[in-house]
């Protein structure tokens, strides 16, 4: 069985278009799936032309009209990009914005009838976001909304490194205040189911600390003892596997080493900066990634959506030098969720 995987292009003044057209340069990944881009024709052809990929459009209006053949890109287009003034790389503008966010929640919506089995999604920017009227602070919360999910929360993954987020787009400030009990037992499950439905029959999973050291017996803090420990206890009650909190500075390391098939992150960087260390790769002579590993994926949601682990990059849109590498993976995830999916 071959699954039907909607990708958004993203906006169209960054890198979206030209990892898609990239990463569907991939013949492997068309023995599992069949993609569809969710986007605008020019921007499409625009990066098949500046990176010389060769490949045809095959414009369609229905996900139906899709064809299985590699060489091919199926794109369901939505007409907001309509010639060479309506963008630019490299700019912030509503309009991208508008480009970006339709493109989103039409693949929601095919998502959410079964017309497409998963969807992976290309970088957005959140000024242009906000500039065309559409106040989220990332995917994350757009699809949230969308599919009427209460609890969810942000996966990353990057090689045997998976780290699930208590708190994400908030100032850290607010992510202190954030962690209670109740949201990080609500994570330690959706860590628990997450991990099941990836093929691990009982995973192990780790929570971290909030402060240094796991507060040092409440020498560095209290949310340890009052809202962490209490969750872990009441996640074991139930079977869980599940060991913490574990000092923020060192579970990462164990979870490379295999101790842990999770890591349960408090806050933002605290995950996201130990996962692009482990997938990403700068050349500094070049000023370029060679390697842009690692997957987003929002969970708790009731339909699958992976993405790209990075930003639009304005800084090289256009410029036929961006890494495709996060985007294959990120299809792959998808392909592999669907595949379990019961």
């Amino acid at each position: 069985m071959k699954f039907k995987i909607g990708i958004t292009m993203g906006d169209p003044a960054g890198i979206g278009a030209e990892v898609t057209i990239k990463a569907l340069c991939d013949k492997k990944l068309y023995e599992k799936c069949i993609p569809i881009v969710y986007g605008d024709y020019l921007p499409i052809l625009d990066a098949i032309e500046f990176c010389n990929t060769k490949q045809k459009i095959n414009v369609i209006d229905s996900i139906d009209e899709a064809i299985d053949e590699y060489g091919t890109i199926n794109l369901l287009p939505f007409h907001v990009i309509n010639n060479k003034k309506d963008w630019e790389y490299k700019t912030v503008s509503a309009t991208c914005g508008k480009a970006s966010f339709t493109y989103i929640v039409n693949a929601i919506k095919d998502a959410m009838k079964n017309r497409i089995d998963a969807v992976v999604t290309g970088p957005i920017n959140k000024e242009s976001l906000f500039l065309a009227g559409y106040h989220y602070s990332g995917h994350t919360e757009i699809f949230a909304d969308y599919t009427n999910t209460k609890k969810y929360s942000m996966l990353l993954t990057s090689g045997n490194l998976r780290v699930i987020h208590v708190t994400t787009h908030v100032p850290l400030r607010t992510a202190c205040d954030l962690i209670k009990k109740e949201r990080v037992l609500d994570v330690i499950n959706l860590a628990n189911t997450t991990m099941k439905s990836l093929g691990f029959i009982h995973p192990k999973i780790g929570v971290s600390g909030l402060n240094p050291h796991s507060s040092e017996n409440g020498l560095f803090g209290d949310e340890e003892s009052k809202e962490i420990i209490p969750a872990i206890n009441e996640a074991k009650k139930v079977g869980i596997n599940v060991d913490g909190p574990i000092p923020p500075d060192t579970i990462f390391v164990k979870a490379m080493a295999g101790m842990y098939d999770i890591v349960v992150a408090m806050y933002h960087d605290q995950g996201h900066i130990p996962l692009k260390l482990s997938g990403f790769k700068l050349d500094i002579k070049t000023n370029k990634y060679v390697s842009m590993s690692g997957v987003n994926s929002t969970i708790g949601l009731p339909i699958i959506r992976t993405s790209v682990d990075h930003g639009t990059a304005f800084g090289k849109a256009g410029e036929g030098r961006a890494n495709e590498e996060s985007m294959i993976e990120a299809i792959k995830m998808a392909i592999q969720f669907a595949s379990n999916k019961d």
